[in-house]
């Protein structure tokens, strides 16, 4: 994304006058040894502080976070992204263990695309034993080596500075290093899920379920509550191929019945979402108690599957368990626009809709394991895709905040579907990309006109987001002018579906171009220009098998939609081609992809056509091709 020329006015009226210059360099030097000998402690101490600023600052590294951030760094924005633990992904993390569910989980054909489209297939060629300290790896990878983003691990946001309607800084205290951190930004974004930022900053919130008649929402409570969903801890059991004995504490609570566990286990392999407690607490200050409650009934539940009754356990052992619980729920921020039950229940699409959800209403009963009723939740399974607005992603009180993830601008009954982590990566995404936009614009978030908006919404599509109700409108997309071709095309997937303005299946349209065949001359596609126009750049987007059925086949829906290594749909080996004064040049030639989006930039050139031949996918015996974009 280009800079405005007032880039740098935005950013000193952000921040009441600092500059930016010399950003980010230097800020983490320290003086040499023979300096800190020299100059004594005073210099230690002195060492032990420094100054941060970016355009866009961070706070929370889970899902949300990464995606914020990296949309915004690859927007051309300075970021810093700030967490509280030693690894990023939150409840995904290696710490918690919580498979990544989303739309997909509920409705056809409806996996999040972008960022955690490439983060997921990353990992599952990277991964295929699907560990979760890997996933922390790729997660650390992609945002400690990208230029724009300076991450701090271990550094808990201690206060926040506020002043004319606008966050300026944030103080924050790394634990490994002893470095005490002033962090000031043009922007910020709550990422916590505990919506810590905008809660020290003095921005409106809220908690619990509201009533029926605040909101007109007919799932709701009569009258509101304050209670939340709870929190869980989830384990990992392994086969060891032999009878393993397991002795719980004494400490631990009993399950001796299938009566007094309440359900049925299922397989010991991955933990169960239903050790959960708390909601009737205060998931955050009493995360401690909550914690214990959780090991005592995590281990009750391991006793009963070994010791009580034949679950097929005998030769499973305990291999790992959370420390951490995992939390659904506590505060939710007041922005712009607070998103409601009829938003997802009617498949609202608003004017502003930088993301989408489809997980179901999903409320989980406060009391967690202790509930006496027929199930701990009830879910309202709905129809079809919503959308998010960004209005519902930014402060109105705070005129430079934004706010994602389950802290989100919504009612309890709404953040129960927004909650899960494939929709708070989607999320992420378009806050990171209406910041950069912001930035490059020198527009505060709720400044944003409708032509800003649309930019906003373009980008996301450009970048492999999809909107319900935007279509491929880029201007500056050459492609829509150029005519589609191909040697062969299956019924209904002609070529001419890379131009349609949509890069995935939806309600039985197809928007794909399909091959008959893998032989060579089936397997071209071109696109004529015309006359020649000049190009720089082009964007191609595979198939990645988005309508695959889940099997469910481990009980893990993160994973049970996508095969363990590349996915077969997808095109492996490839050859991009234009025509260049009356002759063919070679753009690039791919060999082992297993991405959805490849963008291939060269020297612009004067093309007439492009064309576009597949030599060889990760499986099937077509060519796929959703989509093909061309700019200067």
């Amino acid at each position: 994304m280009s800079r405005s020329p007032n880039r740098r006015d935005f950013f000193q009226s952000a921040l009441g006058g600092t500059t930016a210059a010399g950003l980010l360099a230097g800020t983490l030097a320290r003086p040499s040894y023979a300096q800190l000998k020299r100059d004594g402690a005073a210099a230690g101490r002195q060492a032990n502080n420094a100054k941060l600023t970016a355009d866009l600052v961070v706070v929370g590294g889970g899902p949300t976070g990464v995606c914020t951030a990296l949309a915004a760094a690859r927007g051309g924005s300075s970021v810093i992204l700030v967490q509280d633990r030693p690894v990023l992904g939150g409840n995904s993390s290696s710490e918690v263990r919580m498979h990544i569910v989303g739309a997909n989980n509920n409705l056809p054909d409806a996996r999040e695309t972008g960022i955690i489209e490439e983060l997921r297939l990353e990992n599952q060629v990277r991964n295929p034993q699907r560990s979760a300290s890997m996933w922390d790896l790729l997660l650390w990878e992609k945002t400690q080596f990208h230029p724009n983003i300076t991450l701090l691990l271990n550094t808990v946001m201690d206060s926040v500075r506020t002043g004319g309607g606008l966050v300026r800084s944030i103080s924050c205290y790394q634990l490994t290093t002893q470095t005490r951190f002033e962090i000031e930004g043009a922007l910020f974004a709550d990422c916590t899920g505990d919506g810590t930022l905008g809660y020290m900053a003095g921005n409106p919130w809220s908690w619990g379920q509201e009533g029926k008649a605040e909101f007109g929402e007919s799932m709701a409570p009569d009258e509101p509550t304050p209670y939340t969903m709870g929190s869980s801890l989830l384990f990992q059991g392994r086969d060891m191929g032999r009878p393993v004995p397991f002795v719980a504490p004494g400490w631990a609570h009993k399950y001796p019945t299938h009566e007094s566990l309440g359900r049925d286990p299922g397989s010991p392999e991955y933990g169960y979402w239903w050790i959960e407690w708390g909601g009737m607490l205060d998931t955050i200050r009493d995360d401690d108690r909550i914690r214990e409650e959780l090991l005592k009934v995590l281990l009750g539940v391991w006793d009963h599957l070994k010791n009580h009754g034949d679950h097929g356990a005998d030769n499973w052992a305990l291999d790992w368990f959370g420390f951490l619980p995992a939390r659904r729920e506590n505060r939710r921020l007041k922005g712009a626009y607070v998103l409601r039950q009829d938003d997802l229940t009617g498949g609202r699409v608003f004017d502003d809709e930088v993301a989408f959800g489809g997980w179901p209403i999903d409320h989980h009963y406060p009391e967690g394991i202790d509930h006496k009723g027929k199930d701990f939740w009830f879910s309202n399974k709905l129809s079809d895709l919503y959308s998010i607005p960004l209005r519902s992603l930014y402060s109105s009180t705070l005129k430079n905040l934004f706010m994602g993830g389950r802290c989100l601008s919504a009612t309890h009954l709404a953040m129960a579907s927004t909650r899960v982590m494939a929709t708070c990566s989607v999320i992420g995404q378009g806050i990171g990309t209406a910041a950069a936009h912001c930035t490059a614009a020198a527009r505060l978030p709720g400044e944003l006109g409708g032509d800003d908006i649309e930019r906003i919404k373009q980008t996301l599509l450009r970048q492999d987001a999809y909107l319900l109700g935007t279509p491929n409108r880029d201007p500056a997309d050459l492609a829509r002018r150029a005519r589609a071709s191909a040697g062969s095309a299956l019924p209904t997937f002609g070529p001419e579906n890379v131009l349609d303005g949509t890069a995935r299946s939806r309600h039985g349209s197809s928007h794909q171009w399909r091959s008959v065949s893998l032989k060579p001359e089936d397997c071209r596609l071109e696109l004529d220009f015309g006359e020649p126009v000049r190009l720089g750049r082009v964007h191609l987007c595979f198939d990645t098998g988005l309508d695959r059925k889940m099997t469910l086949t481990h009980q893990d829906s993160y994973n049970d939609s996508m095969i363990a290594g590349p996915q077969p749909e997808t095109v492996r080996d490839y050859r991009l081609e234009a025509r260049v004064d009356g002759s063919w040049r070679t753009l690039a030639g791919v060999t082992g992809n297993y991405q959805r989006l490849r963008v291939h930039e060269f020297s612009p050139l004067p093309v007439s056509r492009l064309r576009l031949s597949v030599t060889a996918t990760n499986g099937v015996n077509q060519a796929r091709v959703f989509e093909v974009r061309a700019y200067a």
